[in-house]
């Protein structure tokens, strides 16, 4: 017997939810920054056997919005529980359980989806600070199965894996076999990019940015140059390989909310987008399999975050 279904993971902000997802899926497909609220959208991940097919939804981690892309982001993780066939809630083992896990409990609970609790980042905590973490959470809903993990160094998922397939029903094989995301190549560029600038600029960069991107052909773009970046004004151009190679071509936006953001962005003589979009597109050459090109833009769209009508245009 085949069996297959849907899977989210939530959880509040910064629990692990990307690491688990490229965890399991054995690849990134998520974005990871140890920065709150990374995750804007649902990410597929799938994991398949010979006996099942596990499609993982990395959702927006659960939080009180200040904006209306946050309200929205709670909307899309929320919508989710009821949607899937098994719910798997993150806590932290090196974390005491407050009132954000307790209010993920109660929406879980309230979906009276089957639900495992995942207590991540026991490589953080000793052994008794994990089992206080098992004990503090066993109340917080009727959970299936209890699974101390750690997403980042892999230890318990394979058990957590295990516990997925125990309960989900007899299914087709949603996606063909080898397929590990069906993420757009555009939406992966762009998310990498956005992933290389949280990490380069730290703190001094908000999370009031959005990165989109889209494909092109080759005959759409005039010229570009080589063998690395430069920035003129708003644009920074990267040329990653030389003419006639086949090549990936990507034109990527970077939303901002004001000017002095943009020029966090873009950094000293473009040092910040230069930096960024190299590391991003090396390791998109590497998911990818093929040689990228990044056109890289930034553009100041005042409140992009609480305008509904700038939201729906970008997919949000």
């Amino acid at each position: 017997m085949f069996r297959s279904g849907f899977v989210s993971l939530v959880g509040r902000p910064n629990v692990g939810k990307s690491t688990l997802v490229n965890n399991v899926v054995g690849r990134k497909v998520s974005i990871v920054s140890d920065k709150p609220q990374t995750t804007r959208t649902k990410i597929r991940g799938v994991h398949t056997t010979s006996t099942s097919q596990i499609v993982l939804l990395d959702t927006p981690g659960i939080h009180r919005p200040r904006t209306l892309l946050g309200e929205r982001c709670n909307e899309r993780s929320v919508q989710t529980l009821r949607e899937v066939d098994v719910v798997c809630l993150l806590v932290e083992a090196d974390s005491p359980i407050g009132p954000g896990d307790r209010f993920i409990a109660n929406l879980v609970k309230e979906s009276r989806t089957p639900a495992i609790l995942v207590v991540n980042k026991v490589d953080l905590a000793d052994a008794a600070a994990v089992a206080k973490r098992l004990s503090d959470s066993s109340g917080l809903a009727d959970f299936v199965a209890f699974v101390p993990i750690s997403a980042l160094t892999g230890d318990g998922v394979d058990l957590l894996v295990a516990e997925i397939n125990a309960r989900l029903p007899e299914g087709p094989e949603y996606y063909p076999g080898g397929v590990v995301t069906d993420q757009p190549e555009a939406v992966l560029v762009a998310e990498l990019v956005r992933e290389k600038l949280l990490a380069i600029a730290r703190e001094e960069l908000p999370h009031s940015i959005m990165v989109t991107a889209e494909a092109f052909e080759e005959d759409e773009q005039a010229s570009y140059r080589r063998p690395d970046s430069s920035v003129d004004g708003e644009d920074a151009e990267e040329n990653l390989a030389p003419e006639k190679e086949e090549v990936l071509r990507f034109r990527v936006t970077i939303r901002v909310e004001r000017d002095s953001q943009k020029g966090i962005v873009i950094g000293h003589r473009g040092s910040v987008l230069r930096d960024a979009g190299t590391a991003a597109r090396l390791e998109a050459e590497q998911l990818l399999g093929a040689r990228v090109y990044i056109e890289n833009k930034v553009k100041v769209d005042p409140n992009w975050q609480r305008r509904g009508h700038a939201l729906d245009r970008l997919g949000l």
